[in-house]
């Protein structure tokens, strides 16, 4: 029998981030169930099916009642809060190593257009996005962002930076910031260096026509790695979302499902 979607553990750290249900002063149909939402949801993201061709089998509700759960819980910011947890819980552990950090982007076609996409230039100016990701030594997820595909990599580099939360250490205070960052020559320019050196992070960033793609690799390969984890979530392979923010959720969800797996091999 395959393993549940929503683990009795994975519950335990999801549910108390929930909004509270509304109430229903006129009565009606009684609720789908959160957790039985998250499954339909989780179910969605990876195996990239229609949300009207949800299975009914699994006791998920319509897929349309999942996607208004997906989106409601986006607005109150429950999926950033879930990655945030499952992080400090990883620093409380000491299993992020914070001496080095890698970043990097994909790019996403975007048949459908919609909120943040642009012409993407490697692909004959079709519409499409970029995932920016930033991972520790270890791979694990610090950081997604989403920007249209015409948006440069170098100028996403200090939001990215910026975004890393305080995340909790098993001693001292939380910590944001990696001791060097290495990055490829997407990021080669004078302004990327002195960004990263204002934050006290040192550049190891390849330099165009100098540094060979090898040497770097030993240490990059890590958020190459990452990046194809969120590839396996095919709902994200394309984006089929035309609103920025369900897209962004799925992003979130999937950097979550990376760090819980972490958590459970560091803890197993």
């Amino acid at each position: 029998m395959a393993a549940p979607l929503v683990s009795d553990e994975l519950w335990a750290v999801v549910e108390p981030l929930l909004p509270t249900e509304p109430p229903k002063p006129q009565g009606g149909r009684p609720r789908v169930s959160d957790r039985a939402a998250l499954t339909g949801i989780l179910f969605v993201l990876r195996t990239g099916i229609p949300w009207e061709l949800l299975p009914a089998e699994m006791g998920c509700g319509c897929g349309m009642t999942c996607w208004r759960r997906l989106r409601d819980w986006q607005q109150a910011g429950v999926w950033e809060r879930l990655h945030r947890v499952l992080l400090d819980r990883l620093g409380c552990a000491n299993a992020i190593d914070w001496s080095r950090a890698a970043l990097d982007s994909a790019s996403v076609p975007g048949k459908k257009g919609g909120e943040g996409t642009g012409p993407n230039p490697t692909d004959r100016g079709k519409a499409g996005c970029k995932r920016h990701l930033l991972t520790d030594a270890n791979g694990i997820p610090l950081v997604i962002r989403i920007s249209p595909a015409n948006r440069h990599d170098s100028r996403l580099l200090e939001t990215v930076i910026d975004a890393v939360p305080p995340i909790r250490q098993c001693a001292g205070r939380p910590r944001r910031r990696p001791a060097k960052l290495h990055a490829d020559k997407g990021y080669d320019f004078p302004h990327c260096r002195r960004a990263l050196r204002r934050r006290s992070i040192r550049p190891r960033i390849a330099r165009r026509g100098i540094d060979s793609s090898e040497r770097l690799g030993r240490h990059r390969w890590v958020v190459e790695r990452t990046l194809a984890w969120f590839a396996r979530q095919r709902r994200i392979v394309v984006r089929y979302e035309r609103r920025s923010d369900i897209f962004e959720a799925f992003h979130h969800l999937a950097a979550s499902l990376i760090c819980w797996k972490f958590i459970q091999r560091w803890f197993c």
